[in-house]
């Protein structure tokens, strides 16, 4: 039951994302289906006039708001300096989503271009027990912005992560956003929509399928819907155009697990309550006899089963309690057990009377069962027909004992072939640093200084980390069919790109310098599909390129998203002023903390403003794992822990059926059978039984690992069958191992001492 409650905590937190907004049924975002080559790509991204002009689209949108994607930004407030989590939103933001305000109005809060709303653990942690509200702060190191209200913290179990809130208008005032920002091919803004309170967004999604085309993007077929916001967490996988699941398969799995788990621990029950029948018979007999009806029998064992697992329940409070700090670790939650909820002591109980009403039922209709004449003469001695509904039960827990641990190794197989991929770039000793306008201004100075130091063997910027992808785009070339429209990862960068990442150069060159503006790389997916036999020198044009860029270099595949995902194709285009992330390799050294150093204090003087922040390439590439990593972890736990509870109820029915063949088996030993072949007479039956369950788990296994898990990855495993033999192994010995030393130490035992009373 702890281990259940346990799962439970996490499948509720899970259940719970975002439900703290009180119309959270009323919000969506805005969502794009986009039918092109033969396939429908979903994405979230929209052009920014789609924020005002849907209203007129449909008269039940009561709001809209737009903001960025969110990021860090830098807070000074004098010599104290923050770098915090920050969105960029519209006015309307605070008044659609309902993020409780200690101080301000959520109507007005943003109206102002130069406010910005903080959450009160930044209020704190820059103004301390000072009144923050009409502050000034300075942000990333060119603005000032006056502090215009004050949040609660943001819990935990939200969508948007955020310390501070900056009214979007900042972003619409800078020059990019003047010369392309506002264009309606410009898909890179969230836009988020409040319906009016009962509004179906089915039926608003037909006034809005049509409504890109309305504005003249005819280039593709691209159908807008709203995507309702308590799906955003648990369905975020979409497929031709449809959700088909996300972390929900997760809750669904880890749900079953509880239940599975609490089955094995009932069928523990049903079996021991059952195998040591007899020593309640007289008891049931004498009950008969003096008027007990079968119903009343029926109510007193239930009850007891009921008390039981009340007694159960609260050591398992106990254990939760302890085990709750280590878990919270592990699950990178805060989770805990809301004891003043009067909720969560209505759903215990119910959930207590259920498990104990299911795990006593059985042993209650069969004890109540027994004829008061024949137990009280003494004939309660089972025979093979009673054994056999608790063989039935010993092969339903072994086969989700089996499940459980055939499915671990299919997910750890899974993980470490994703792991071992080639990458198609080098990991060792790559750091990436956040871009900033002085790192700009100062780029080339930096590069030099950091590879003369002797710390660094090359450095680059680009618009995006190795590690995401920030932008993606439509490529032209000659020969490329009309109602072609292919998807290409866009790269923007300057020379030393390849060297630095440490990319592989399959044919051509990297870029050089400034003459390279008209240069484009590709890689390798790329050149497959465009069918071309030489690609090098070939004209291609994007962004509405009509002056076209060549091709001067094929690289190979980079794993840059998903690592379950094939290699998409790619172009890098010379464009050094579209820069988000530095990227620098250090030296061969042994002496790391000496290089960072040196790297430090260059960045220091020519970046002063900004604390020194760096990320690992491959600490940051190893974040991907997170959640199947936990999955994994907490697979291995609990299939642990279900063989562990079968092992203990085939524990008891082995020592109990030892006990009954007591007498049978000192009868054999004084007849010359040796102990080994009692052994194997005792053991063989519960043998058969693994195997039966192994034979019925393979297929379900199957099933479920194929169809539900591998199938989500693009880039999977095979179903690897020796973990079928593997896993029938393990329960297998298991099974042996608990079973065949109760059979030893019946054989072992003085005959003389069973047939004594004979």
């Amino acid at each position: 039951m702890a281990s259940s409650i346990l799962i439970l905590l996490w499948v509720a937190d899970e259940l719970s994302f975002d439900s703290f907004h009180d119309n959270a049924n009323d919000l969506s975002q805005v969502w794009v289906n986009a039918k092109f080559d033969g396939s429908v790509s979903t994405y979230n991204s929209v052009p920014y006039p789609t924020y005002t002009e849907i209203r007129s689209a449909d008269s039940r949108i009561k709001n809209t708001c737009v903001t960025n994607w969110g990021g860090t930004s830098l807070l000074a407030l004098g010599e104290t300096r923050f770098k915090k989590k920050s969105y960029y939103v519209s006015e309307e933001y605070l008044e659609m989503f309902r993020f409780p305000l200690v101080q301000g109005d959520a109507a007005t809060v943003l109206d102002d271009p130069a406010s910005i709303v903080l959450t009160e653990a930044t209020a704190q942690a820059l103004f301390g027990d000072e009144n923050a509200m009409g502050q000034i702060i300075r942000v990333d190191n060119n603005t000032d912005l006056k502090v215009t209200g004050i949040l609660k913290n943001i819990p935990s179990n939200s969508s948007f992560e955020f310390d501070c809130l900056i009214s979007h208008k900042q972003l619409e005032s800078q020059d990019w956003f003047k010369d392309e920002g506002a264009s309606w091919d410009n898909y890179s803004f969230q836009v988020f929509a409040e319906l009016q309170p009962g509004t179906l967004k089915e039926e608003v999604d037909g006034n809005l399928k049509d409504f890109l085309a309305s504005k003249g993007q005819i280039d593709i077929v691209r159908e807008m819907f709203l995507h309702a916001l308590p799906e955003w967490r648990l369905y975020s996988n979409f497929e031709n155009g449809k959700i088909s699941g996300g972390r929900m398969d997760y809750v669904q799995g880890f749900s079953l697990i509880a239940i599975f788990v609490l089955v094995i621990a009932c069928i523990n029950f049903m079996n021991l309550a059952t195998a040591r029948s007899e020593r309640r018979a007289r008891e049931v007999g004498v009950r008969k006899s003096v008027g007990s009806r079968r119903h009343e029998l029926i109510i007193q064992f239930l009850g007891e089963s009921v008390l039981i697992t009340l007694l159960a329940f609260v050591i398992a409070l106990f254990l939760v309690e302890l085990s709750l700090p280590l878990y919270n670790n592990l699950t990178e939650k805060k989770l805990f057990l809301d004891y003043s909820n009067p909720m969560f002591w209505a759903l215990s109980l119910l959930v207590v009377v259920i498990i104990g009403v299911i795990s006593g039922s059985y042993p209650a209709l069969y004890l109540s069962a027994f004829s008061a004449v024949r137990v009280l003469k003494g004939r309660v001695i089972e025979g093979r027909s009673a054994a056999s509904p608790r063989k039935v039960l010993v092969v339903v827990q072994f086969l989700v004992s089996m499940l459980l641990i055939i499915s671990t190794f299919v997910i750890t197989e899974q993980i470490s072939y994703v792991k071992q991929r080639d990458l198609g770039y080098s990991q060792e000793n790559l750091i990436t640093i956040p871009f900033t306008d002085d790192i700009g201004k100062n780029f080339k100075v930096i590069k030099q200084e950091l590879v003369s130091s002797g710390a660094v063997a090359s450095i680059t910027r680009s618009n995006s980390p190795i590690t995401e992808v920030y932008s993606n785009n439509f490529l032209d070339w000659p020969g490329k069919p009309k109602d072609q429209k292919v998807v290409f990862i866009t790269i923007a960068t300057e020379q030393d790109y390849t060297k630095t990442m440490g990319i592989k150069v399959l044919e051509g060159r990297d870029f050089i310098d400034d003459r390279d503006s008209t240069s484009v790389l590709v890689n390798q997916a790329a050149v497959d599909v465009m069918g071309l036999d030489h690609v090098i020198g070939t004209k291609v044009g994007y962004w509405g390129n009509e002056n076209r860029s060549t091709i001067v270099g094929v690289i190979e595949n980079v794993t840059m998203g998903s690592p379950y995902r094939s290699a998409s194709p790619m172009f890098v285009t010379y464009v050094p002023s579209w820069s988000n992330a530095v990227t620098l390799r250090l030296e061969a050294t042994t002496d790391i903390s000496g290089a960072m150093a040196k790297v430090e204090n260059v960045f220091k003087k020519y970046n002063p403003a900004y604390p020194f922040e760096y990320t690992f390439v491959d600490q940051e590439f190893a974040k991907k794992f997170a959640t199947i990593n936990l999955i994994s972890t907490l697979s291995r736990m609990f299939a642990v822990l279900a063989i562990i509870i079968t092992g203990l109820g085939l524990f008891g029915l082995a020592s109990f059926m030892a006990e009954q063949r007591t007498k049978e088996i000192g009868i054999r030993k004084v007849m010359g059978a040796s102990v080994t072949s009692l052994v194997t007479l005792i053991t063989k039956e519960f043998s058969w039984l693994v195997i039966i369950a192994l034979v019925l788990a393979s297929p379900i296994t199957w099933w479920l690992m194929t169809k539900w898990f591998l199938s989500r990855y693009a880039y999977r495993i095979d179903f690897p069958w020796w973990t079928l033999l593997l896993g029938g192994a393990i329960a297998l010995v298991f099974a042996l191992l608990i079973v065949g030393t109760q059979a030893l130490k019946a054989a072992t035992a003085n005959p003389a001492n069973s047939l004594r009373s004979e």
